[in-house]
């Protein structure tokens, strides 16, 4: 969990919004399962350590900047709230980024993906590191988002088995857990600009895995151009929703009904029809993102109750935050395996009640350990939910189209870790 500098207090809404989304990529079940059937990749095996250190490091944009935003204001000669765009710039580019790289690897091939997310990530860090302006700061956030959102996708696709996935999604979890201090000591010893730049550190494990991928495309189908950027327009509108209610909600029914109608005249195009069409994939999208919504915005509930109830520092509420987010990253792989034996509606029931047990507690409770508690619970739901409902939403659907599920399913998953603090905001504002 983020949270303010110099012991100021608990974290602000967008702070909690970046380390909320540490959380996102914590499950491996979810792309373990997905993948499990599919063939290899046509090139020699690939190390697993690599391609962790190709995906882990997007937890450090996400997150790392959390506890640097009173000194980049500062130094920007601006305000905090006016910084955290740049927390928001890398939310939509990981948004946009997921179903985007993801199509551009089924059409392009891995090769010449994993060279297009390098550039992007590289042109981002250079942007923070030399251009030390509000604009370029923000550009720089949106790119290094966007080209590590496609690295750890494709980091995703190129493991070889469930031990592999979750290697590589634990990274992620144990990364995110620990971004905003490693971004704070690296913002003491260097600059608050290298702490922004620390996503680059996937670069490392890029040179290594570029070389032993294939340059086949999975699909030989021209691509959607008018479809992904409708996709783009949707997910920029829903991502705005929380910041500016009245216009962003006008932009998104509007989009929405654009894109819509493009899936009328093209139901094979960039968003297949027939994924939007599934009830089974609708119904695990919409649970999916109920669960990210509440584990989100506990993650910004939980450090202010705990802020009210005791007298604890924003550095000792942040090092207690660490183990109920890791806790449900953990422990999401078991409970996801563990699904496939005792049946789906058992562990859908359970996750659901998970979810509501740790609401209600943490509605009702002022004792710090209940509190942690309630986010321990709530983020096992959300974390093994992602799993669960990402298997059952893409058995739902042709094999051919399993990558656009998974993009679009996690799409979905994003967009609850973005509204859950923005609603948890509006509820304490009442």
């Amino acid at each position: 969990m983020s949270e303010s500098p110099a012991g100021r207090g608990p974290a602000r809404p967008a702070d909690a919004d970046a380390a909320a989304y540490a959380d996102t990529y914590a499950d491996a079940a979810a792309y373990a399962d997905t993948y499990a059937d599919a063939p290899g990749p046509d090139t020699p095996r690939i190390p697993t350590p690599w391609l962790a250190l190709m995906a882990g490091p997007l937890s450090f944009g996400i997150a790392g900047p959390a506890l640097v935003l009173d000194d980049i204001a500062r130094d920007l000669s601006t305000t905090t709230g006016t910084v955290t765009w740049g927390v928001t710039a890398f939310g939509w580019g990981i948004a946009v980024g997921t179903p985007l790289m993801t199509g551009l690897l089924r059409h392009r091939g891995a090769r010449a993906a994993l060279g297009a997310c390098g550039a992007l990530v590289l042109l981002g860090a250079l942007l923070v590191l030399t251009v030390p302006v509000l604009p370029a700061v923000i550009t720089g956030c949106a790119l290094q988002a966007l080209g590590t959102a496609g690295l750890t996708s494709i980091a995703m696709s190129l493991t070889d088995s469930a031990r592999s996935m979750g290697f590589v999604t634990a990274s992620l979890a144990v990364v995110g857990s620990t971004a905003p201090l490693a971004g704070s000591l690296v913002n003491d010893a260097l600059t608050w600009q290298a702490t922004l730049a620390l996503p680059a550190l996937s670069l490392i494990g890029l040179l290594v895995v570029i070389g032993r991928v294939s340059t086949r495309p999975a699909s030989t189908a021209a691509f959607d151009g008018l479809g992904a950027a409708l996709l783009t327009a949707v997910v920029t509108a829903l991502v705005l929703v929380p910041h500016h209610p009245p216009v962003a909600g006008l932009l998104s029914v509007l989009t929405i009904a654009a894109l819509v109608r493009h899936l009328r005249r093209r139901p094979q195009g960039f968003v297949p029809a027939v994924v939007v069409r599934s009830p089974v994939f609708l119904i695990s999208s919409a649970l999916a993102f109920l669960l990210a919504a509440v584990n989100f915005g506990l993650v910004f509930a939980v450090p202010d109750a705990l802020a009210d109830h005791t007298a604890w520092t924003s550095g000792e509420i942040g090092v207690a935050m660490v183990w109920p987010l890791l806790l449900g990253g953990a422990l999401s792989w078991v409970v996801v395996a563990l699904s496939a034996k005792v049946g789906r509606q058992p562990v859908v029931i359970a996750l659901v009640a998970l979810g509501v047990a740790g609401v209600v507690l943490a509605s009702v409770s002022v004792v710090a350990v209940l509190l942690l508690v309630a986010q321990a619970l709530v983020s096992i739901a959300a974390a093994s939910g992602q799993g669960v409902f990402a298997v059952h939403s893409t058995q739902a659907v042709p094999d051919e189209e399993r990558p656009a599920a998974i993009g679009l399913f996690n799409l979905c998953y994003l967009l609850g870790a973005a509204f859950g603090p923005a609603v948890v905001s509006l509820l304490q504002a009442l």
